[in-house]
């Protein structure tokens, strides 16, 4: 396994990393989830995300219960989650989603519970909030630091704009800003890990803790030939990826690409990762796998990294045709 800093941290993220948002979601049984946390661990993963808004709360639940049982050295992990969307549903009141004093403080504390740790290595802002003052947002996630729960503060799906704003704040305060951001970046997205987060990469040094390496599965491949059983395309909450006419130009290049992959002699969902590591600002990639097996697979991304030379990611930018183009006045 490969460890890279989060920005200008000291902490240490294994390059590839284990997320719940869909595993957990698909996958209800704890033993089988006990079995994919192990092997990521067992692989030298070290970092495991989660959200308050997972399977409404249930997502958390289901990881506290295996970290309870496993028992892992604390140090030995990072562990996150995410406050914004709230966990109760529909049924949510007003003070019960959001970024206000009052949701972060509890939210945090309900995340403790459900995942039965005294602390929380990161915790983001799993979206901005127009609503409440971004002093507010700043002073209530330093509370948290101060008070011990949480070590790091991050962002997730925060424009360029809204991330450099709460820099400002944080440093005309004296307290810490942001230090990760939690994108989505993957070949079919890459606006904002390429050209909007520039400026924030060059001159603060943010982290990346990016999830859907592999689009929500569409390069992985299996989508190829149609939308499989039981597959995530098939799942309330998918309905986006049954567009026909976006989900054929996308699967067309994606055929392509897996050609590629062939010719250099790897899978593509390991291509794809692969690609996304390349990227010398990402952090960290989340895999999403509910199969051992696909675990397995998508570990290996990291053996195909060297393969990923400049003149394959040029091969890769004219089979894909998503490159960002940058227009300069």
């Amino acid at each position: 396994m490969e460890y890279r800093r989060m920005g200008k941290t000291g902490l240490q993220l294994s390059a590839l990393s284990f997320g719940s948002w869909v595993t957990f979601a698909r996958q209800t049984d704890d033993h089988i989830n006990e079995r994919l946390m192990m092997q990521a661990y067992d692989a030298g993963v070290n970092f495991f995300d989660n959200a308050e808004v997972y399977s409404a709360g249930l997502s958390e639940e289901m990881m506290g219960r295996v970290l309870k049982k496993v028992n892992w050295d604390r140090s030995s992990y990072v562990l996150s989650s995410k406050a914004f969307f709230g966990w109760k549903g529909e049924a949510k009141k007003p003070n019960q989603h959001g970024l206000s004093r009052k949701h972060l403080m509890e939210a945090c504390e309900e995340a403790l519970v459900r995942l039965q740790v005294e602390y929380l290595d990161l915790y983001y802002c799993h979206r901005p909030d127009p609503n409440v003052p971004i002093e507010e947002v700043v002073r209530t996630m330093n509370t948290l630091i101060q008070q011990g729960k949480i070590f790091y503060w991050g962002t997730s799906e925060w424009s360029a704009a809204e991330i450099m704003e709460a820099h400002m704040v944080a440093k005309g305060l004296g307290l810490e800003g942001p230090s990760v951001e939690q994108p989505e970046y993957n070949l079919f997205n890459r606006m904002k890990m390429e050209v909007d987060y520039a400026p924030i990469f060059n001159n603060v040094g943010m982290g990346t803790t990016i999830w859907s390496p592999l689009a929500s599965g569409i390069l992985t491949g299996k989508y190829n030939n149609g939308i499989p059983e039981g597959s995530r395309m098939s799942l309330e909450g998918y309905e986006w990826l049954r567009d026909r006419a976006v989900v054929d130009d996308k699967l067309a290049r994606v055929k392509a690409l897996e050609e590629f992959a062939n010719e250099l002699g790897v899978s593509l969902p390991t291509l794809s990762i692969a690609w996304c590591l390349s990227n010398p600002n990402v952090t960290t990639a989340i895999l999403g796998a509910t199969k051992e097996s696909q675990l397995t697979e998508n570990l290996k991304a990291l053996e195909v990294l060297p393969l990923i030379t400049a003149e394959v990611k040029d091969r890769i930018d004219a089979i894909m045709g998503t490159k960002p183009v940058v227009i300069r006045n």
